[in-house]
């Protein structure tokens, strides 16, 4: 643990922490997902640390299996998205002319549209399912990383070892497989943890408007939704869900940060 700020040591416990309840919700919620077992908005208590929600299921359950469908969504979206964005940005790189054009253009046109109002327009005609959610969260997300995939590729395209490794005759799988990728993995590492962190975002925003995660499944937005009426009569149950959000969005921010930090300075260490 030496040689770890305290700021990214803070983040990686948090996101450690995150995680490990997603994994583990069967064995750390204390009641079912969609059990109801007590009044309305109760306060907190022995049996329920977190209170109850609007129709009487203990919250620290619904957060829990919350926190799994949100981490779940999010982590595959993103990984969607950088599988998908980062191929086809290093193939525009490598292959340039009509190629890089025609992807380039297609996605200046689909970022020319927020990606929520995109989002919005095709689940309100599609059933809104999980693999539908990430399926969509991953296409709009990865004109992002394609955006930043081919920024990278374009300046490692030109470098000597590329051109030795065309003169040999490589494929340009190989080429983008063996020489790009290792050489671009640092900045997109980095963003990786922004992208997961902005989908968490995607997700929660959709659920709170109606066409995320749907019932009976949970999820941090679908619970802040669920509780908003109570905030009125000074009832915290849907700030719980909110507070969990950022300080999940914070710690993967700090150890994002760090990566990026730690990959910058070993790079300048082999230089010199």
């Amino acid at each position: 643990m030496r040689g770890i700020p305290i700021s990214a040591l803070i983040g990686l416990v948090f996101t450690t922490a995150y995680f490990l309840a997603a994994i583990l919700a069967d064995l750390l919620a204390p009641y079912g997902m969609a059990e109801v077992v007590g009044g309305v908005w109760e306060p907190s208590s022995a049996e329920h640390w977190l209170g109850t929600d609007g129709i009487g299921r203990d919250l620290l359950s619904r957060m829990i299996y919350g926190g799994r469908t949100t981490i779940l969504v999010a982590t595959a979206a993103t990984l969607l998205s950088f599988t998908l964005g980062s191929v086809l940005g290093f193939l525009a790189a490598v292959r340039g002319g009509w190629v890089d054009q025609l992807l380039s253009r297609l996605v200046d046109l689909m970022m020319s549209i927020p990606s929520l109002i995109s989002a919005l327009v095709v689940l309100s005609v599609m059933p809104v399912t999980l693999p539908v959610l990430i399926l969509v969260m991953g296409i709009l997300d990865a004109t992002r990383v394609f955006r930043l995939s081919r920024a990278v590729a374009v300046d490692i395209a030109v470098m000597d070892y590329v051109e030795a490794a065309r003169l040999r005759g490589e494929r340009q799988g190989w080429i983008i497989a063996r020489e790009i990728l290792p050489n671009a993995l640092s900045p997109l590492v980095a963003e990786m943890g922004l992208r997961f962190i902005f989908m968490v975002l995607f997700i929660s925003t959709l659920s709170f408007l109606g066409l995320g995660v749907q019932p009976p499944l949970a999820d941090w937005g679908g619970i802040v939704k669920e509780n908003k009426d109570g905030i009125v009569y000074g009832i915290p149950a849907a700030l719980i869900p909110a507070v969990a959000i950022a300080t999940l969005a914070i710690s993967v921010n700090l150890v994002a940060d760090w990566v990026l930090n730690r990959t910058t300075s070993l790079k300048g260490g082999r230089g010199g």
